[in-house]
């Protein structure tokens, strides 16, 4: 089967919409004229910020929790007060719950309230940094 590859970087916008409505059309005129071989589909590209970049470029040493990307004054206030006050007890954490995505993110809800975002951003870096130095 061929496939048109349309890699494009997709933000919340007009732009972003209009984009999903060309595929969505040029799916449904692939298949009106019967030709069902062409599959339209987009590659979401993911960036990381300057927090993760910065954090997965070097050592862990003794950083605070507050240096884990995805965790701010609010979560870190909240890991501090149950005990987790470096990366280091995150980091021990993630290696317990065997590096399982579900299981990792599952507990930094549980443990502090982080939000989706919060989670994936601390469990994408502690896998990347875990990639790089051990």
């Amino acid at each position: 089967m061929s496939r048109v590859l349309l890699d494009n970087f997709i933000r919340k916008s007009i732009y972003g919409h209009d984009l999903l409505h060309q595929a969505a059309n040029l799916n449904r005129k692939a298949l009106q004229s019967g030709n069902t071989s062409v599959q339209v589909y987009f590659v979401f590209a993911m960036t990381t910020s300057q927090k993760h970049r910065s954090f997965c470029s070097e050592p862990m040493g003794d950083k605070s929790v507050y240096a884990l990307p995805g965790i701010g004054p609010v979560l870190g206030g909240r890991l501090e007060k149950i005990g987790i006050r470096t990366a280091k007890d995150v980091l021990g954490r993630f290696l317990i719950l065997g590096m399982d995505e579900w299981k990792f993110k599952s507990w930094l809800r549980d443990s502090c309230g982080a939000n989706a975002k919060h989670q994936r951003d601390c469990y994408n870096c502690l896998r990347e940094w875990t990639n790089n130095f051990l």
